[in-house]
């Protein structure tokens, strides 16, 4: 059955000579994994140009029942993303976000809220307002929320993790700077040093660790990490 969705893409691999096989988050379906044919042929640079990572699609897809690889009757740009193919912090976050989003929902997982946070976090990081030092902090205390595992005040994802890294003093900043986040989401300014973020950022990797089935090591957290230094 032909059904039409909104997807973005999370990952691709190759299969075989020319084709691909790519895991599409789908607002209505859910996540999904398709077959593509052809895109890597000779000439076909633009049909493997919207199966990168965080691209937003129209869809026209194949829905079947019994589950397994799916097949895209039609692709199309929902909108094209200015920044994040084209510079180098921004593509390491959104290589961080999708491998989140990969460890934290499984095939078929539906979700249509955080369906749309994510696309939100997608059209945020492409634009020119987003403040990247912060932006993976945010998004992970935010996703927590869609996946049941957030803690109602700041202080909670500072205790329930088997790691305490901070020093009393960077407990206390480490609380008002989660605090502001989360009341200010992306639009918040306060600031704090590069090593406590980036303690933070361990931290509530650990902190999600804790709540995932075998998570395993966070790959892209060596690519955020020499991107920041």
């Amino acid at each position: 059955m032909l059904k039409k969705t909104q997807g973005i893409v999370l990952s691709s691999i190759r299969y075989k000579e020319t084709s691909i096989i790519v895991k599409i988050f789908t607002r209505e379906l859910g996540l999904k994994s398709y077959l593509v044919n052809g895109v890597r042929s000779q000439g076909s640079k633009s049909k493997i140009a919207l199966y990168q990572p965080l691209t937003i699609l129209e869809l026209v897809v194949y829905d079947k029942d019994n589950g397994g690889l799916q097949r895209i009757s039609e692709a199309q740009l929902h909108r094209a993303n200015q920044l994040i193919p084209f510079d180098f912090s921004r593509t390491g976050i959104a290589l961080f976000i999708t491998e989140v989003i990969s460890k934290s929902i499984y095939e078929n997982y539906q979700n249509e809220a955080l369906f749309d946070f994510l696309k939100e976090c997608v059209i945020h990081l492409d634009s020119k307002d987003a403040q990247l030092g912060q932006f993976p902090l945010v998004f992970l205390i935010e996703k927590a929320s869609f996946l049941g595992f957030a803690p109602e005040e700041a202080l909670g994802f500072l205790s329930e993790s088997r790691s305490q890294p901070f020093s009393p003093a960077e407990l206390v900043q480490a609380e008002l700077y989660l605090t502001a986040l989360m009341t200010n989401s992306f639009s918040n300014e306060t600031k704090i040093g590069k090593s406590l973020r980036q303690k933070l950022l361990d931290h509530l990797l650990d902190f999600y660790s804790q709540h995932l089935d075998n998570p395993g090591n966070w790959k892209s957290l060596e690519i955020l990490r020499q991107l920041n230094s």
